[in-house]
């Protein structure tokens, strides 16, 4: 078996890390914005009512979401 090289171990990680750490920087930024019942496909996945809620484009499909994505939803989530 082939000895680890510490080193390039830690360089690997450290190339990880930084791969990861711009995917959680994007995400957050976006949760600040983004409704979390709109799904990748812009359709609203809430079972309950919405303003932003629009009819389906097919028969059988989600609703569209019409929220523009410029709602701070921070407010309604912080208690203090």
């Amino acid at each position: 078996m082939r000895k680890i090289n510490p080193e390039e171990y830690q360089k690997r990680l450290d190339k990880i890390s930084e791969l990861f750490a711009g995917m959680v920087t994007h995400a957050d930024e976006l949760s600040m914005k983004r409704c979390p019942y709109k799904n990748r496909f812009d359709q609203c996945t809430a079972q309950f009512g919405c303003r932003n809620k629009r009819k389906p484009l097919a028969p059988g499909q989600l609703p569209v979401c019409a929220n523009d994505d410029k709602l701070d939803y921070r407010k309604a989530w912080q208690t203090a």
